[in-house]
């Protein structure tokens, strides 16, 4: 007998699948048929949740999730995931695709699945190309991208070499004044030139 399996993801920890879960289940979804994944992001080849439900799935089944990005990040990549599925002979579900719910056994939602898919990779790399270019103007511009701040200043460095010069062990003055001798040897090269 055919039936539904759910899949929820969530990025971080932090975030819940209530929503998820509770619009899987209205759906149709099991509880024992659905499978969540915490702190897991979509870029990522392996995902345990998923993958059992994956291995739930037999002919006739249908996988069901509530938006297209639980899928994964590109176009490619889930549309060789619906081919995959259709070669099994199991479907795909989107609830909350293009405002309506799709179901990728018929050729309406098919279609539709596979523009949706598109736009959804479109979008992920417009907002990549937002980030490059921010983080371009704000070089230009000479303005502090963040990061971690330095916590090791040129007069500490100069007073570290000034110690290895006069033979103290540059293990023992790096730990004295809380840096690694990678940072040591990196920025003395750096003070030097």
């Amino acid at each position: 007998m055919a039936k539904l399996i759910g899949y929820a993801r969530v990025s971080t920890r932090q975030q819940s699948t209530d929503r998820q879960e509770t619009d899987l289940l209205a759906a149709g979804v099991r509880r024992d048929d659905l499978y969540v994944d915490h702190g897991v992001s979509g870029a990522r080849a392996s995902r345990p949740e998923f993958d059992r439900a994956l291995e739930a799935l037999v002919e006739g089944d249908t996988l069901v999730i509530t938006t297209l990005d639980r899928l994964g990040r590109s176009t490619q990549n889930m549309l060789a995931f619906a081919n995959e599925l259709r070669d099994r002979g199991a479907g795909l579900r989107v609830l909350n695709l293009g405002g309506g719910d799709v179901d990728t056994t018929t050729p309406m939602g098919s279609m539709l699945f596979t523009i949706m898919a598109a736009l959804a990779q479109m979008e992920h790399e417009i907002k990549s190309e937002r980030v490059t270019d921010s983080i371009s103007k704000r070089r230009a511009a000479g303005k502090n991208l963040g990061g971690r701040p330095v916590r090791v200043t040129d007069s500490q460095i100069r007073t570290a070499m000034r110690l290895v010069d006069a033979g103290e062990p540059a293990a023992r003055v790096v730990r004295d004044l809380g840096m690694s001798r990678a940072t040591f040897y990196r920025r003395s090269r750096a003070l030097v030139a």
